[in-house]
């Protein structure tokens, strides 16, 4: 199972059996070494079936998966490769009764939770809402609930919010649903008071993989420990300069810790990087630097010296845009990027998009903007959701509530106004109180008529999708239902364009596809709830549609310049890398108020999390990188100078090589192609003569 790993990786791969830490630098093979451990351990006589590789993102479990089917053939199947949440998941319909959770419980979206907040606190103003939704999903990434939060509150600001979240907590329990933050509180809770739940898990997993270690916070350590007991079978696989999510929870005392709570643990540092040339590296091991180490290492590549890095500076952010593009035409020109897909332009803030948008639009160059709307996050994909969620549990209250006005079905606003009222008295849900025999006594026979029928048909749905088993069947039932809701009828007349609701229509037939490939088994279940690819019914692969968050990775294949964010960017590579806008207050950025003044302990930590940021940046880059800043920065409608980003020095470039004009370079190719094909012409016309 070594076969092509370099010393470090295989002294990882090796170490089976106690505690273990690989800090993998950027591009140093961390998913390899991971595969290959799963490989190791199902040779070392451990069943499949027993080993857990956790993941942050559906697409990093996706691709772990694809690699370990690569390596161990048929066996990688039965391993747990899934994200923290979809783990939560499983743990949950397994054994969330012990704390009341009915197996088909609701995973509520980021929408849902603002609305019940909104309610919870009472206020109509969404802004408010997402402030309270933000501190209250930071308490419960500190392990909190709401007693302890307020207990701990330091102003009255703090207080209310913490009382926002009791009664957000009674409604949560009451619709038989959770947040994203609960799939890893809940399981921690489960395993932290019941031990027969505790001892169950620690049997059923003989060695637990973390990928991207430095990026868990507080509540999923606890969990990790409480999953892997006294005897830490685990590999954790992290890189505390990486370490870029400390706004999400994350925390690099999680591995300070690791080293005082499990004292036998085995450290590897896997410091060759596959991907980049020495002159990025170089760039790379200088800007992080001057960040106190937790584990130095330095990074090292035998891939040779390569393209020096590049500064290019500019008037504005226009001309930084123009200048971007020139560049990458000039890399095509010379025959060093064939592929759009080869380029990619990386910034600090969503906002910084707009100006590199125009200018390749100009320049007739494709492009997308990675880090965009989610296929789920569109408002059809959301509709659908809300019934399929509803199917699967009638005590979701949010999913009844758009499912009976999505259409519209002459259900009006005061009918749910008083149903909500009768339900919150009597302690039911919206679905249960519909068929309350005293329903009547406040609402008229027309409307209790209407809800009635409304109910019966959910009942049947749900009925019918869970004996709805393959692709073609599934297909053709949930084109069945959106015929009968007449949902094609509701985009168009929703929409004044009717383009923009034939592009909604076929996001819904997508969708319906995608649901179907599941119930066949075609694709595996990213969201780790079932990782066989035996047919699923549709209830089934309905409840575990709240965990994924892409329909599929068609974005692989595109022949696009990528455009994205930074954070947005880890993980990933391209072979010539721009990384754009690196002026102060934007990277590192530093919020307004803090101008002048001296320098905080906090704003050092943050100082710390933008350098490692620039460093994830650097290293997403292959084979050439520029950096590039302007003097001038719009700051509102008014132009304002601009310094160049502090990291830019700390790189410690060679002055001399580094400065560079593509547009220059761009004329001169062309003046160059001209001449030649000027000699070309003069030799051909004198052989014609002679």
């Amino acid at each position: 199972m070594s076969a092509g790993l370099n010393l470090a990786q295989q002294e990882a791969v090796n170490y089976l059996h106690g505690p273990c830490l690989v800090l993998a630098g950027a591009g140093s093979g961390k998913t390899r070494v991971i595969t290959h451990k799963i490989g190791r351990l199902i040779q070392a006589g451990l069943e499949a079936k027993r080993i857990a590789a956790i993941t942050f993102t559906n697409k990093a479990a996706a691709e772990m998966r694809e690699r370990a089917k690569q390596l161990v053939g048929r066996e990688a199947k039965e391993v747990l490769i899934c994200t923290f949440h979809a783990l939560g998941v499983r743990m949950m319909r397994q054994d969330g009764a012990a704390l009341g959770l009915k197996p088909q419980f609701s995973i509520l979206d980021t929408d849902d939770v603002t609305s019940i907040l909104k309610d919870a606190g009472g206020t109509t103003d969404a802004a408010t809402a997402r402030q309270w939704q933000w501190a209250i999903s930071s308490w419960k990434n500190q392990g909190l609930n709401a007693a302890q939060a307020e207990a701990q509150a330091k102003d009255d600001l703090e207080r209310t919010t913490a009382r926002i979240m009791a009664r957000y907590e009674e409604r949560l329990t009451a619709y038989q649903s959770v947040d994203f933050d609960d799939l890893i509180g809940l399981p921690l809770k489960l395993l932290r008071d019941h031990a027969e739940v505790r001892d169950k898990w620690q049997q059923q997993l003989g060695h637990v993989l973390v990928d991207e270690y430095q990026d868990t916070n507080a509540t999923q350590y606890e969990l990790l420990k409480l999953l892997v007991g006294e005897r830490g079978r685990f590999t954790a696989v992290g890189d505390d300069d990486q370490s870029i999510y400390g706004w999400r929870g994350a925390t690099l005392d999680n591995l300070k810790k690791l080293p005082q709570d499990y004292p036998t643990l085995k450290v590897v540092k896997l410091e060759q990087n596959y991907r980049s040339t020495s002159a990025i590296l170089r760039a790379a091991n200088n800007v992080i630097g001057p960040n106190p180490k937790l584990f130095p290492k330095t990074l090292f590549s035998e891939l040779g010296e390569g393209e020096p890095v590049r500064i290019v500076d500019c008037d504005h952010e226009e001309h930084e845009a123009e200048r971007t593009v020139a560049r990458i035409q000039s890399i095509r020109a010379n025959g060093l990027g064939k592929d759009w897909k080869d380029f990619a332009v990386l910034y600090r803030a969503n906002h910084q998009a707009r100006v590199f948008e125009q200018a390749l639009r100009k320049a007739q160059i494709p492009y997308k903007v990675s880090g965009g709307q989610s296929f789920f996050d569109r408002a059809e994909i959301r509709d659908l959701c809300a019934w399929l969620r509803l199917w699967v549990n009638n005590d979701d209250d949010p999913a009844f509530l758009r499912s009976v006005t999505t259409p519209k079905r002459g259900i009006g606003h005061q009918t749910l106004q008083s149903l909500g009222t009768f339900a919150s008295k009597y302690k039911l849900s919206l679905f249960e109180a519909l068929f309350s025999s005293s329903l009547g006594s406040v609402l008229p026979a027309r409307a209790v008529g209407s809800l009635h029928e409304f109910g019966r048909y959910v009942n049947d749905l749900e009925f019918r999708a869970r004996h709805t088993e393959g692709a073609e069947s599934a297909r053709a039932f949930l084109l069945e239902w959106l015929k009968d809701i007449a949902y094609e009828k509701h985009l168009y007349d929703g929409e004044d364009s009717e383009k923009v609701a034939a592009a909604r229509w076929t996001n819904v037939l997508e969708f319906c596809d995608w649901m179907a490939q599941r119930c066949g088994g075609e694709i595996d279940d990213t969201a780790g709830v079932s990782l066989t690819s035996e047919k699923k019914n549709l209830l089934e692969v309905a409840q575990t549609i709240a965990l994924l968050s892409t329909i599929s990775e068609r974005e692989k294949d595109q022949n696009v310049v990528t455009l994205s964010t930074l954070h947005a960017a880890k993980g990933l590579e391209w072979p010539h890398v721009v990384l754009a806008g690196c002026v102060e207050g934007l990277l590192p950025f530093k919020p307004e108020d803090e101008g002048g003044k001296p320098v905080s302990e906090e704003f050092a930590q943050r100082l710390q999390e933008e350098r490692r940021l620039m460093y994830v940046g650097i290293t997403r880059a292959q084979r050439s990188l520029a950096v590039s800043y302007s003097k001038r920065r719009k700051k509102g409608r008014e132009m304002v100078p601009a310094m160049p980003s502090r990291f830019i020095a700390e790189m410690a470039l060679e002055k001399t090589t580094t400065k560079e004009d593509p547009r220059e370079k761009l004329k001169a190719l062309r003046a160059e192609f001209a001449k030649k094909a000027t000699e070309t012409a003069a030799a051909a016309a004198a052989t014609g003569n002679g």
